[in-house]
């Protein structure tokens, strides 16, 4: 195990753990608990190093949320409550969660989006009952909503009845 770092050894410690992958507040202080001294000192050193990254610039949970935001809706073409879902495991606030999900997507046509991530995974047309209820979890997954998938998959031409759609949702 390697010896516990002081103040400056922590924040050389998260300069260089941000300089590679950004972090929300949660995240890097954990990432530092397991480097920092324990009790008291490790924590108020802990305290003082995220105080000092936040006045540099270099630590924001907002930032971070609408970075994150925007990486998953742009790139990965996820909905809406998948990225709600990732924005709560990095331990972001839920109203800056909220606030930040209402801005990116405002403008978005959320069935559009799904049709980006079918076409993004490659996805073909489900044939039969077993092969739509598999797309429709695959586009759950995908933090789209029940109506958007409805609407995807009645595209497609598959008869789906918004009752189907519902169970899945449900957990069913």
């Amino acid at each position: 195990m390697k010896p516990p770092l002081d103040q400056a050894g922590l924040l050389e410690f998260a300069v260089r753990s941000l300089s590679s992958k950004m972090k929300s507040v949660r995240d890097l202080r954990r990432r530092m608990q397991d480097r920092a001294e324990p009790g008291e000192a490790g924590v108020a050193a802990m305290d003082a190093v995220i105080v000092k990254l936040k006045e540099y610039g270099y630590l924001s949970d907002e930032k971070f949320a609408a970075d994150f935001t925007r990486l998953r809706k742009d790139n990965e073409k996820y909905g809406k409550r998948r990225v709600q879902q990732g924005l709560m495991q990095k331990g972001i606030a839920q109203e800056l969660v909220s606030e930040t999900l209402t801005k990116a997507y405002e403008d978005v046509d959320e069935v559009a989006l799904a049709k980006e991530y079918v076409a993004r995974k490659r996805m073909k047309k489900p044939e039969g009952d077993k092969e739509i209820a598999r797309t429709m979890r695959r586009l759950m997954a995908a933090g789209f909503s029940s109506k958007t998938i409805w609407k995807v998959l009645r595209g497609w031409g598959a008869e789906v009845e918004e009752a189907e759609l519902e169970g899945i949702e449900d957990g069913g």
